[in-house]
């Protein structure tokens, strides 16, 4: 898989200014703003590290999230996501043409993940959080046509979309689902944790839908993932206020066992870092090293391949994934 062909590198330089543009228009008032303690362990041990449109991003000096503060009150964060320029052009500019290329790049492998790896899970209720277009519930009842499938997703657009895809829709964000405690096999998060006001809450939540041995599956971003680290603040992943977020493999599983579960794995499965670094050099966009600017223009591609397998496996791609279940009893 290469970038180019999950995002517009246009599309997406003109997306990041609106961005820039939304974060001065929807939070120049410090008011909308609240300090907050760190979003994966509650420290308050909060090391300032740079200041992106405007927000501050620090560490977290007990699990080493990467993290926003002061960020958006609730109420400011929900009203930007839902009137913002740059909310409305990610939808219909920014994923819009490249869905169907997202389908066989990103979530048709990921549903065929889900089958190989939980196949007892086959005719279970599975639900996707923030589930968008229905992208991979549409993939994995392909390989499950006995499951029942929901998606929980908040958006009236997009709920529909998901409707006319005869899905099973919960128009609600997932902390006000109610009713459905203990009925879910498995809830998915793709691409979320990074964007939510206190990801605990969500994590929480999710315990309490899983019926007892049901699974809890979610990527996001790693703030310690090669991509992130060597650029940054001139990373295009870094976009606050839309990117608050950033765990790390530890800091997701301490999560995931603070709110009840079991943290089966805690894997980096990405494949784009060095492909990020090295677009990001040769776009002549920020400083990345001697070394890293030597390796893009001397080294073979063996070289980079075998980087890019070393990052990956040792847990330091930005692209992270964990597997939790809820215990049995």
């Amino acid at each position: 898989m290469k970038e180019s062909d999950i995002r517009n590198p246009c599309i997406h330089e003109r997306y990041l200014e609106l961005v820039r543009e939304d974060a001065g228009a929807f939070f120049g008032d410090s008011s909308r703003l609240e300090d907050t303690p760190c979003p994966a362990c509650r420290a308050r041990k909060f090391r300032a590290e740079f200041v992106k449109f405007g927000f501050t991003y620090g560490s977290c000096e007990d699990c080493r999230t990467l993290y926003v503060n002061p960020r958006p009150k609730i109420g400011p964060l929900t009203d930007f996501y839902v009137k913002s320029p740059s909310s409305r052009f990610w939808v219909e500019e920014f994923f819009k043409p490249v869905a169907e290329a997202r389908r066989e790049k990103m979530f048709r492998p990921r549903a065929q993940h889900v089958a190989g790896l939980l196949p007892d899970l086959a005719r279970e209720t599975i639900g996707d959080i923030g589930a968008g277009y229905g992208l991979f519930l549409e993939e994995l009842r392909r390989l499950w046509p006995e499951g029942n499938f929901m998606a929980i997703e908040p958006s009236p657009e997009m709920a529909a979309i998901c409707r006319a895809k005869k899905l099973g829709v919960a128009e609600v964000m997932i902390e006000d689902l109610e009713g459905a405690d203990g009925s879910f096999a498995l809830l998915t998060a793709f691409e979320l944790l990074e964007h939510l006001h206190t990801p605990e809450t969500m994590v929480r939540k999710a315990f309490q839908l899983l019926k007892p041995g049901g699974y809890f599956l979610a990527t996001t971003l790693s703030g310690e993932g090669f991509d992130i680290q060597v650029l940054w603040e001139k990373s295009r992943s870094v976009f606050p206020p839309h990117h608050l977020n950033f765990l790390n493999p530890d800091s997701l599983a301490g999560l995931c066992r603070r709110a009840g579960f079991d943290v089966q794995a805690a894997e980096t499965p990405g494949v784009l870092d060095w492909q990020i670094v090295e677009g990001t050099l040769q776009r002549n966009e920020a400083e990345v090293g001697r070394f890293w600017a030597t390796l893009s223009r001397n080294g073979s591609a063996e070289a980079k391949q075998d980087l890019q397998a070393w990052i990956t496996k040792h847990r330091f791609s930005s692209h992270m994934r964990v597997l939790a279940q809820k215990p049995s009893s």
